[in-house]
């Protein structure tokens, strides 16, 4: 793969100025939306300040009454920040970002944006950036409806590359003296800690001479080992799955009221994101439990047994995963000799099976084994299904083979952890 084809390139980027940046910059809207309270002490917080929280619309929010209204007023505070100069812009550029994490670790990214022609996230694609579970159809028109219209996009999507050898992101860590400064504050709600900087000509070459040699084809089939001349992987969504869909899917939208031979040209084609070494040492892989509201907990376990006629009540071989129903009602269960790969995979059948014929359920999937557990604790008809951790080097190889993981498999850190709103791009000319 020639460096002019590889996905990922330099962008223009937008990022706020004359504010208070630790306003400005809120958690991914995909989070807390269980927990109605965590953004509306951020909405209290942020006050009348400008901020990305007026830019995004909460997944909490999603299927509110005035969902429509609240779009609107997104789109239209949108282009008044622009209107009122509120961006400053950075053509043809990588930032290069580190994040300390509430817990100290460092996190270290690199912003830029990808060629949507280039990614799919079909199960069984072979392009060079795919997603890592299987994505819900269902929640891909609710994230249209507020994307196609928004004259910007604000990115909490991370795309994982596979550099064991730390050759793409890492030697720019040493290299800060030579760039220019971005950013540095503190970010709400145990945030942590963000850094920017915008890379020299210089280092964005060094890049992406790093990025050739990881997607060389001869260099990936050694990687994983592979016999037959498979497609190159080189990127793995990590969060953002459905983001980037959306993002796809708007593309696509576009492309058929648009000539073949001015596609490239479409703001809609790229999607701005952060690269995140899959080896980068603050990198945890935590597992993203599942909440079952509205079922009788007792039925609800006993429609599991007849699932899996074989299931042990307590630790065994096989499959194990823990399940909180009440403080009276809680234990480990294990499926022996299971059909799927992982944990995940075994529990999530029997919940799509389950939800199918009890359509007065509901699913929630949670980070954080104690918000899973308080949830199950503070209601009647919850249980709550806690699932060990995947390891990070099964990711690329089961991709590679398997297509897609199950769906919400695995979480990069707890809920605070995950992208803050920060950077932005133009979508709309």
């Amino acid at each position: 793969m020639n460096t002019h084809e590889l996905p990922f390139r330099p962008a223009d980027i937008l990022l706020p100025r004359d504010c208070d940046l630790s306003l400005w910059s809120v958690v991914a809207c995909d989070q807390y939306t269980s927990q109605p309270e965590y953004w509306q002490r951020v909405e209290e917080r942020v006050g009348r300040a400008p901020s990305a929280l007026r830019l995004i619309l909460p997944e909490s929010c999603l299927e509110g009454p005035s969902v429509e209204t609240d779009i609107m007023e997104i789109n239209t505070t949108m282009s008044r920040y622009l209107r009122e100069g509120r961006f400053q812009e950075y053509p043809d550029s990588l930032f290069y970002v580190e994040r300390t994490l509430d817990s100290g670790a460092v996190r270290r990214g690199l912003i830029g944006m990808v060629d949507l022609e280039q990614y799919d996230y079909e199960p069984g694609s072979g392009a060079p950036i795919r997603a890592t579970e299987g994505t819900v159809l269902s929640r891909i028109p609710p994230r249209v409806a507020v994307r196609k219209n928004a004259p910007i996009e604000l990115p909490h999507v991370m795309l994982l590359a596979d550099d064991p050898d730390r050759t793409v992101i890492e030697p720019l860590a040493g290299q800060t003296g030579e760039m220019e400064a971005l950013y540095d504050f503190e970010l709400m709600e145990r945030g942590g800690h963000i850094k920017g900087w915008r890379l020299t000509q210089g280092q964005k070459e060094q890049v992406f001479t790093a990025l050739s040699a990881l997607a060389d084809p001869a260099a990936f089939r050694n990687r994983y080992h592979l016999v037959e001349d498979l497609p190159v992987l080189l990127f793995a969504v990590g969060d953002g799955n459905h983001s980037l869909a959306t993002a796809k899917e708007c593309y696509e939208r576009a492309k058929k009221l648009t000539p073949p031979d001015q596609w490239d040209r479409l703001p809609a084609r790229y999607a701005l994101v952060e690269l995140v070494n899959l080896h980068d040492d603050s990198l945890e892989f935590e597992p993203i439990h599942r909440v079952v509201f509205g079922v009788d907990p007792e039925e609800l376990l006993d429609a599991l047994s007849r699932r899996y006629p074989d299931l042990i009540q307590g630790r065994g071989v096989g499959h194990v995963f823990s399940y909180v129903a009440s403080r009276w009602s809680r234990g480990e269960l294990t499926v022996p000799h299971p059909a799927a790969q992982l944990p995940v995979g075994t529990l999530q059948s029997f919940l799509d099976e389950y939800l199918t014929a009890h359509p007065g359920a509901r699913v929630d999937y949670i980070h954080g084994a104690d918000v899973a557990q308080a949830l199950a604790l503070e209601r009647r008809d919850a249980v709550a299904f806690l699932l060990p951790p995947m390891g990070k080097g099964e990711l690329f190889p089961t991709v590679i083979h398997d297509g897609v993981l199950p769906r919400k498999t695995f979480s990069m850190g707890e809920a605070h952890d995950k992208r803050f709103y920060l950077e932005a791009r133009k979508i709309r000319d």
